[in-house]
């Protein structure tokens, strides 16, 4: 999962975790005596989260002489195709890093082992289960899921100092936003900016702020389900731009990356990003320029759905539970904490979420950006085997369209609705 958390890409019902047996807990090599080397292929590419992997590899084999792990670089723009190829071909690696969207298919086809009986109790109750619900199946376990992100609003400073706009609370409600919005919209300058070239992924998303379903049931079997709640999201984000204009409807046109600059430069007050998007504050920002997040998003609650990095093993892998054993010490507080770190990510677990708090002192947003993770959970929409296609095909233009004004939300709904029938045969 790269930090835009790359959309889903396979379909079917998504996996959560019945973990159950037990496991050594200082990462030990267990009974067996066979000394094996298993390939960990690695998705880290931010300097600092592959050094901070590296590390967790390193203090493994020095603790681990009969089990030694092999660290592989991997891509997270080829790993999909890769590990088709890898499937097919038997030659997958004994640990595999990816996203709970992506295992989906890989889980469904049969591909990947059930790691339940080993990975142990302190991990199993370390996740919430929302979050293990990403990644499990029929009381199966497909993978360990290890960092998040969510969508938060980050806000310049110095401009909401001015407009005596404070961020305290633990929630910052959409009625609040679009308020504060408008209030900081004057001068040829916008209260909010938002980079939705690709809409469909924030939308649905964010939709669980109101209890958004957009499906119900799982796989092929599922329905369209949209409704108000469905379209509560774009239709704030379309008032906001075209009736308050408090939006700028360029910026609905652009990337996240693509807004920033104008965030930079004043432009806009404030811009809705993933909670990622810090890294690039910290590294790009001008000298001088302040910038907070804001406390999560809020409709009737703060819920977001979790996609969660994961890591697996191969069903006809030779070495499970070894694998397995690795898998739970990757995830131990302190190495999720500095993987998370690095990448600038949620860990999944509260106390990786802790080190990451007391490491940083709360400071650059990490105080906001952990709380933002402490609802997110498995959304209808990631139990749905077309959902890709959907969201490319029907979603994804339906959404452009509306939001660039072009059509209204009755129609948005119809397409919506319609678009998956045509889908999903």
């Amino acid at each position: 999962m790269k930090k835009v958390m790359t959309a889903l890409l396979a379909a079917g019902a998504l996996v959560a975790l019945a973990a159950c047996g037990s496991n050594s807990d200082d990462g030990g090599s267990g009974s067996s005596n066979e000394k094996v080397t298993l390939k960990f292929q690695s998705l880290a590419f931010q300097k600092t989260t592959v050094a901070a992997t590296k590390k967790i590899v390193a203090d493994w084999n020095a603790a681990n002489p009969n089990i030694q792990v092999e660290y592989v670089q991997g891509s997270w723009d080829s790993v999909h195709d890769q590990l088709v190829t890898q499937f097919q071909g038997g030659t997958a690696p004994d640990i595999i890093h990816d996203e709970s969207a992506d295992i989906t298919g890989f889980a469904n086809q049969g591909f990947l082992a059930d790691l339940s009986p080993y990975l142990s109790q302190e991990t199993k109750d370390a996740v919430p289960q929302g979050v293990w619900d990403t990644v499990s199946s029929d009381g199966k376990t497909f993978a360990a899921p290890t960092l998040l992100q969510s969508y938060v609003v980050f806000g310049n400073a110095a401009l909401l100092k001015q407009a005596g706009i404070t961020a305290t609370g633990d929630s910052l409600s959409w009625d609040d936003l679009a308020a504060d919005a408008k209030k900081l919209t004057a001068g040829g300058k916008y209260g909010l900016g938002w980079g939705l070239k690709s809409p469909t992924a924030t939308v649905l998303n964010l939709g669980m702020n109101f209890d958004a379903q957009f499906f119900e049931g799982s796989g092929r079997d599922a329905k369209a389900k949209i409704g108000d709640p469905e379209l509560e999201v774009p239709k704030r984000i379309n008032a906001m731009a075209y009736t308050d204009k408090s939006i700028d409807p360029t910026s609905l046109t652009q990337s996240g990356s693509d807004v920033l600059p104008g965030f930079f430069a004043g432009k806009y007050a404030m811009v809705v990003a993933g909670n990622y998007t810090a890294q690039q504050m910290v590294e790009q920002a001008p000298k001088g320029f302040q910038w907070e997040v804001l406390p999560p998003l809020k409709g009737t609650s703060t819920k977001q759905a979790a996609n969660p990095q994961t890591l697996s093993a191969p069903a006809e892998g030779k070495h499970i539970e070894q694998s397995a054993k690795f898998i739970d010490y990757f995830m131990k507080a302190e190495n999720l904490a500095a993987v998370g770190q690095g990448d600038w990510l949620i860990p999944t677990t509260q106390a990786a979420r802790d080190a990451i708090l007391k490491t940083t002192g709360g400071k650059d947003g990490w105080q906001q950006t952990l709380a933002s993770g402490a609802e997110l959970t498995k959304a209808p929409f990631q139990s749905v085997e077309n959902y890709p296609k959907w969201k490319d095909q029907i979603a994804t233009p339906a959404l452009q369209e509306f939001l660039a004004n072009k059509t209204d939300l009755a129609t948005l709904g119809k397409k919506l609705n319609d678009g998956w029938g045509q889908v999903n045969q």
